[in-house]
C-alpha cells in the first residue's frame, strides 16, 4: 500500500492545517481590531457632535 500516507506525512499534514488555522485566526483577530478601532473613532465623533448640539441648545 504505497499510496497510503505514512505517519510522518499525516503528522506533517496535521501541522500544516494547525499552522493555517493559527494564521487565519490571527488575520481574523487583526481585522476585528481594525473594525473595533474604526467603530470607536466613529462613536467618538458622534458623541462629540451630540455634545455640540446639546451645548448650542443650552446656550440659547
Amino acid at each position: 500500500m504505497p499510496d497510503d500516507p505514512s505517519a510522518v506525512d499525516r503528522i506533517d499534514a496535521a501541522i500544516a492545517r494547525i499552522e493555517a488555522a493559527i494564521d487565519a485566526r490571527a488575520r481574523a483577530g487583526d481585522a476585528l481590531a481594525r473594525r473595533h478601532a474604526a467603530l470607536k473613532a466613529r462613536m467618538a465623533e458622534a458623541v462629540s457632535a451630540l455634545d455640540e448640539v446639546i451645548a448650542r441648545g443650552t446656550a440659547a
